[in-house]
């Protein structure tokens, strides 16, 4: 009976704690990501220290693009072909990225979203961490980058 308690009210927390992801909240997703970190769906991570492209969203009315770009030294970023159309999905209390390219189309679900923050799951349960990310001004130049 104690073990019974003590799985319920960790399994309260835990659901307590899940952050919703609001129709306002979208507009966060906009501007440029950085991936930190994958955890596969039985706990094993792999993290990434650096990454030569970063996705850079671009959301209006819930639909829009995410492109592939690489950070310069001097603060700018040059953008690749690649990139998806991507429409944001309310469904219940989940929110969903549908992506659609010539090719393929699947979705992510938004598992949380802030500021600085953001971490999707696709359907074969993998989770990617982003963190947000911008201009990196090597040069010294003393030109702001924008």
């Amino acid at each position: 009976m104690k073990n019974t308690f003590m799985i319920l009210v960790l399994s309260l927390l835990f659901v307590s704690c899940k952050q919703e992801v609001k129709p306002a909240d979208i507009n966060k997703l906009n501007g440029y990501w950085e991936i930190e970190k994958v955890v596969f769906e039985k706990g094993e991570e792999k993290e990434y220290k650096m990454n030569e492209t970063f996705d850079f969203f671009e959301i209006k009315n819930n639909k829009g693009v995410r492109t592939k770009v690489m950070p310069q030294f001097d603060g700018t970023f040059l953008t690749t072909d690649t990139f998806e159309n991507v429409a944001v999905r309310f469904a219940g209390e989940k929110v969903f990225l549908d992506y659609k390219t010539d090719y393929a189309k699947w979705s992510e679900e938004i598992v949380s979203l802030s500021d600085e923050k953001l971490v999707t799951k696709n359907q074969q349960k993998i989770e990617y961490h982003y963190k947000k990310a911008g201009p990196i001004n090597l040069l010294n130049d003393g030109e702001k980058t924008k």
